[in-house]
C-alpha cells in the first residue's frame, strides 16, 4: 500500500512537471556590475561576503564556474533588489536582457575580489552598526549555478529583514539536474572550505555569533564541515550557534553520527520540511527508499523520542504556499524567511509552537533528484528537461552515455506520465 501511494506521488510530480512550459532562458553573465548611477527610488542593496570553492571564470559576468578551483576564494559582493512595490517576497527578478534594469531587476553593483587576510576588516564594517554582531552563511543546495546561489541569497537576505551581515558559501555544482553525482562529490571536495570559513569567522573579534542555513544537498556539506571541527577542536566554536537545516539530503545514520560527534555543546539545530514537495516525492523512489533524514516520521520510534532527546527543532512548512509550482522552495519564501529574521533577531528559536509552525516533521525525501547512472534516475530527470535550460542542453549526452537499453525503460516510464521521452530530448 505505502509502494503504491509512493508511486501515485512520484506519477503526480512527473506529470506536474511536464505541464510546465519551457522557461525562456536567462542571458549570461548576469553579475557584471552595472555602470554607476543614481539608486532607484524605493531599492534595496544587499552586501555580502561570498566564500567559494569553484574555479574562476573567463567571463567577467559569470564569475566563477562549476567546476573546481584549487582554493578557497573570497568576493566582495553587492546586489541591488527592485523596488518591493514591484515584486514578490520569496521571489528572484533575473534580468530578462543585458544589462539589468535596477528598476525592475536583481543586478549586481559590485564584485571585487578579496584576500583572506582582509576577510576581517569586511566583517568589521558590515557590522559596526549590528550590536549583536549575527553572521548569517547560507550554503545553496543541489542545482545551483553560482548566480542563482549569490541572487537567491540576496532575496533571502532582503525578504527576512534580518540585521546579519550575509556570507555565501557555494561549492561548485554544475548547475543541472543530470549532474547530481558531480555535485555531491563536490560536496565532500568542499568540506575543509566551509570549515574554514566557519573556523575564521568564530576567532574574528568583530563577530558575536553565527547561523548556518543549509538548503538540500548543502546539509550534507554543512554537517560534515561541523563534524570535522568537532573531532579536531574537540567541540564545534561557540560562536557557531544555529544550524537550519531545509530538506537535509542526508542518510539517518550519518545524520546520527554528525550530531554525536559534534558533542553536546553543538549548536541548536532546526528542521525545515514540507509534505506537499513534489520533487522531493520524485527523489524517495530513486533513492530506493532509503531512509533520508528527510523522509523520517517523527510520530513514531525511534525517532519521535531522539529528536525529543537531542532536542532538535522542527519548522513544518506543509501548510505554507510556496512559489514554485513543485512546492521546492519553501525555505525561502517571504512568510519563511520573515519568521527566520525575525526569531534570529529576538534570539529565540526558531520552532515555536506559538506562531503556528507546528511540532512534528512529516514524511518527505530529500533531494531532488539522484545518480545519473541508472535508467530509473534518467526517467526522473527527463521531465525536467522541458523547464531547465542547462538539461536540456545536456539530456541527450548523459541518455547516450548509458546505452539504448535504458532508453526503453526511460521512454516507458515517461509515457506513463502523459508525454514521450523524444519530446523533451528534441526541445530546445
Amino acid at each position: 500500500m505505502a509502494s503504491c501511494a509512493r508511486t501515485i506521488a512520484v506519477t503526480t510530480g512527473l506529470t506536474m512537471l511536464m505541464s510546465l512550459g519551457a522557461c525562456a532562458g536567462r542571458p549570461t553573465g548576469v553579475l557584471l556590475p552595472i555602470a554607476a548611477i543614481e539608486p532607484v527610488p524605493g531599492s534595496s542593496r544587499v552586501e555580502m561576503l561570498v566564500a567559494t570553492t569553484r574555479k574562476s571564470a573567463t567571463d567577467r559576468g559569470v564569475l566563477f564556474s562549476g567546476e573546481r578551483g584549487d582554493a578557497v576564494t573570497y568576493t566582495d559582493l553587492a546586489v541591488s533588489i527592485p523596488p518591493d512595490a514591484i515584486r514578490q517576497p520569496g521571489s528572484v527578478q533575473w534580468p530578462k536582457s543585458l544589462p539589468g534594469n535596477p528598476a525592475t531587476d536583481f543586478v549586481a553593483l559590485r564584485a571585487e575580489p578579496i584576500d583572506r587576510s582582509k576577510v576581517a576588516a569586511w566583517t568589521g564594517r558590515a557590522l559596526k552598526r549590528d550590536s549583536k554582531r549575527h553572521v548569517l552563511v547560507f550554503v545553496h543546495g543541489f542545482n545551483n549555478k553560482f548566480e542563482d546561489a549569490v541572487f537567491r541569497f540576496a532575496q533571502i537576505v532582503h525578504d527576512s529583514g534580518a540585521e546579519v551581515a550575509p556570507v555565501l558559501f557555494t561549492w561548485p555544482s554544475r548547475g543541472s539536474v543530470l549532474a547530481y553525482g558531480y555535485d555531491r562529490e563536490s560536496t565532500n571536495f568542499s568540506r575543509n572550505g566551509l570549515e574554514t570559513l566557519l573556523r575564521d569567522l568564530a576567532k574574528d573579534p568583530n563577530v558575536g555569533e553565527v547561523t548556518v542555513l543549509a538548503h538540500s544537498m548543502g546539509n550534507w556539506l554543512t554537517l560534515e564541515s561541523l563534524r570535522q571541527m568537532a573531532i579536531r577542536d574537540r567541540r564545534v566554536a561557540p560562536k557557531v550557534r544555529n544550524v537550519i537545516l531545509a530538506a537535509p539530503d542526508v542518510d539517518i545514520d550519518l545524520a546520527r553520527e554528525a550530531f554525536r560527534d559534534m558533542g553536546p555543546d553543538r549548536p541548536r539545530l532546526t528542521l525545515m520540511v514540507s509534505g506537499d514537495d513534489q520533487a522531493l516525492a520524485v527523489s524517495r523512489l530513486v533513492w530506493g527508499d532509503s531512509v533520508r533524514l528527510g523522509a523520517i516520521d517523527p510520530t513514531v520510534e525511534p525517532y519521535r523520542s531522539e529528536l525529543a532527546r537531542q532536542n532538535i527543532g522542527v519548522l513544518n512548512l506543509s501548510t505554507v504556499k510556496g512559489d514554485d509550482p513543485l512546492n521546492h522552495g519553501k525555505f525561502a519564501s517571504g512568510d519563511v524567511v520573515a519568521l527566520l529574521g525575525k526569531r534570529l533577531a529576538d534570539g529565540q528559536p526558531i520552532s515555536d509552537g506559538k506562531i503556528g509552525i507546528g511540532d512534528r516533521l512529516v514524511s518527505t525525501a530529500a533531494g531532488a533528484a539522484s545518480t545519473v547512472a541508472t535508467g530509473a534516475a534518467l526517467a526522473v530527470v527527463a521531465p525536467v528537461a522541458i523547464i531547465d535550460p542547462q538539461t536540456r542542453e545536456t539530456y541527450g549526452e548523459h541518455l547516450s552515455n548509458v546505452g539504448s537499453g535504458f532508453k526503453d525503460t526511460i521512454g516507458s516510464t515517461v509515457d506513463l506520465a502523459g508525454a514521450p521521452v523524444r519530446a523533451v530530448v528534441g526541445r530546445h
